[in-house]
């Protein structure tokens, strides 16, 4: 990487920070092996910092599973009613704008690889509430979109209990929606694995890659390194989201989201991502990663989907991350893959350029296309390849 643009990179970083658009920044560039760490603002430790990592989960989880389908305790193909017997027989909207009562019998069952690739069926409604029916049901049940809230989700069981009232707002396999598919993924790989998610993901994913500070809480030994979390109010204020000491992070939640519960540093997500961009190894094979990483969603499934217009223009969706498919951007290699957390991280792998991107802040984005500081990251990171 040429060192004057990895300068310019850490200028455009610093703007933002300065300017108050973020408290702290950690931007993490793996080129070839070479990695440059930048660290700047309102860190308790610097590059050390543990963060949020919200949506970052969901590759995390999508891996897990792969595990186990290389072991063949579960099979791409196969119904998950049989471990989730709550969403065996699952009713379905007649459309989304429905009454809760107006619904048919699923055409099919939902698979594994509906979850893997977020078609089973559920998901963030990309609306205002109020504007469907079903959108208060999904409030009712204490399910309805937002940051992840730890300390007040029910435990797995009773998450899929409650699920499980609600019908689906389409067919499985029909169409792509956000979230839900990764929370529904690790209570699957709970059962499957008969532990909970935690330490499943402990023993197969984060000892292997020596991931020490990932997890869904943050012992008081290390509680010092959680960086404050923040949102912004509708004024356009900085708030505190979670404290640190005392916040939802400091204990062990009753739910373990596999959509959005982790923890984790710069290192910690180099590790995992490095695993992916080398082929698997430790933990997956190579074919699984390929697979993991290709756009896995036909046209039918994308259109009307995304989390804002024009998402499936130049991407795809394999399995728990985005895939490029078309550049349209300096930073947008077609094979490029991976994705972003709610509460301001990033974590890309790019084959061709033999890239690796971290970003970590603690600032939540106000809107699903992401901050300026994301879009920033990537293009200062790209433009710095010698």
């Amino acid at each position: 990487m040429d060192q004057v643009r990895l300068a310019r990179h850490r200028d455009v970083m610093a703007r933002h920070v300065d300017s108050g658009a973020v408290p702290g920044i950690v931007s993490l560039l793996d080129h070839g092996g070479e990695t440059h760490v930048t660290a700047l603002g309102d860190l308790p430790a610097g590059a050390d910092t543990i963060f949020r990592i919200s949506s970052m989960t969901k590759p995390v989880t999508a891996v897990a599973a792969l595990v186990l389908v290389e072991e063949c305790v579960l099979r791409l193909g196969d119904p998950i009613g049989d471990l989730i017997p709550e969403l065996a027989e699952p009713r379905v909207l007649r459309a989304i704008d429905s009454p809760l009562d107006d619904t048919v019998a699923a055409r099919g069952p939902i698979t594994v690889r509906h979850l893997l690739t977020s078609t089973f069926g559920h998901g963030v409604i990309m609306a205002p509430p109020g504007t469907y029916p079903v959108q208060a049901a999904i409030a009712a049940a204490g399910l309805e979109p937002g940051p992840p809230n730890p300390a007040s989700t029910p435990d797995s069981a009773e998450f899929i209990r409650l699920l499980g009232t609600l019908p689906l707002l389409s067919q499985p396999g029909e169409k792509w929606w956000y979230d839900t598919a990764y929370d529904v993924l690790g209570v699957l790989i709970e059962r499957a694995a008969g532990q909970r998610l935690a330490e499943f993901l402990a023993e197969r994913v984060f000892a292997p890659l020596g991931m020490r500070d990932t997890g869904f809480h943050v012992g008081p030994d290390e509680v010092a390194r959680l960086a404050t979390a923040y949102s912004t109010t509708d004024s356009g204020e900085r708030t505190v989201y979670d404290p640190a000491e005392g916040g939802q992070w400091s204990t062990p939640p009753a739910f373990q989201s596999g959509a959005g519960g982790l923890v984790s540093t710069a290192a910690d997500y180099l590790a995992f991502l490095g695993m992916l961009r080398r082929g698997g190894a430790p933990v997956l094979s190579r074919p699984s990663v390929l697979t993991l990483s290709t756009d896995q969603l036909t046209s039918a499934q994308k259109a009307g989907g995304g989390l804002v217009d024009g998402f499936f223009d130049t991407s795809g969706w394999g399995f728990g991350v985005s895939v490029v498919t078309a550049r349209d951007d300096i930073h947008k290699t077609p094979g490029r893959f991976g994705w972003e957390g709610g509460l301001g991280t990033s974590g890309q792998v790019d084959p061709a350029e033999d890239l690796i991107t971290v970003l970590l802040t603690q600032q939540a984005w106000t809107s699903p296309a992401g901050p300026r500081v994301y879009s920033d990251f990537l293009t200062s990171a790209y433009q710095a390849l010698d």
